[in-house]
């Protein structure tokens, strides 16, 4: 039985896919911030659950702690949780949220559970975004954005990072049998951007939300990534503007100094060995 975990599960496209998933023979571990919204989701999907706040790294290390402890086996890790915030707004760890919670702590949380991941030649899939080659442009001297921070850099640049990431991962781990994927699950109608002064808000929140796709439709996209097989359905490393192809992100993630400089201030940052 292959054991499946999405964070950014309480809401959205992570318990949309869950929802979808639960026709399978996987085990099923939802991971949310809302203890009450995962619960729910979790008991409609027949999964399990925890509850993890991405703003508290200690809470990343705990639940890592459990999934290490519970789990034989990790076949797929779905880093889907994240957000566009206002700031720069600290952490308690010291870093700025957007960066911190799109970032940072799937990065941690990835690491910690890598051995289980080798074990298993698991599938790592990352929610990313087109706005990485809208918005994103990484100094890797201010990878928080405390200066010149705006909500739209600081999520594209988020989300850059989960695509330099994805590579990272691509280039240390798939020779042992690790595969990687970043990708823009579409204009989704949910609760994004609710907590931010930018004007993607008024985008989702106001008149415009009626063009914008259905959570189902972004659930199944990330349920694509989840259920089809690395190598066949899609290519380990890369990024898709869609399912079925590859597409064009911010010139920065085809820079291999890039990939490779981003990869190790973020571990220095966490102070974690790769």
């Amino acid at each position: 039985m292959r054991t499946i975990i999405i964070t950014g599960a309480s809401d959205g496209i992570g318990a949309a896919a869950a929802r979808q998933l639960a026709d399978t023979d996987a085990r099923l571990i939802l991971v949310g911030r809302s203890p009450e919204k995962t619960q729910a989701v979790a008991a409609a999907t027949g999964a399990e659950h925890h509850s993890a706040d991405f703003t508290r790294l200690d809470e990343v290390r705990r639940l890592a702690d459990v999934l290490n402890e519970r789990c034989d086996r990790i076949d797929v890790l779905a880093n889907n949780a994240g957000g566009m915030f206002s700031g720069p707004t600290p952490t308690l760890d010291g870093f700025e949220k957007t960066f911190q919670v799109n970032h940072l702590a799937p990065y941690l949380l990835t690491n910690l559970l890598l051995d289980k991941l080798l074990d298993s030649r698991a599938a790592v899939v990352n929610t990313s975004s087109i706005g990485a080659r809208l918005f994103g442009s990484i100094n890797l001297d201010d990878l928080n954005n405390w200066q010149g921070f705006t909500p739209n850099k600081a999520y594209g640049d988020a989300k850059l990072a989960n695509v330099l990431f994805t590579k990272g991962l691509h280039e240390h781990f798939h020779d042992r049998g690790l595969s990687s994927v970043a990708f823009h699950p579409g204009n989704v109608a949910t609760n994004f951007a609710s907590d931010t002064d930018s004007y993607f808000q008024w985008v989702y929140h106001g008149v415009l939300k009626r063009f914008l796709i259905s959570p189902q439709q972004g659930g199944a996209r990330l349920r694509h990534f989840i259920d089809s097989k690395p190598g066949d359905a899609w290519v380990s490393g890369e990024y898709y503007g869609t399912p079925k192809r590859v597409g064009r992100t911010n010139k920065q993630a085809y820079d291999p100094e890039m990939v490779r400089e981003h990869w190790q201030r973020s571990a220095n940052m966490l102070g974690i060995h790769w």
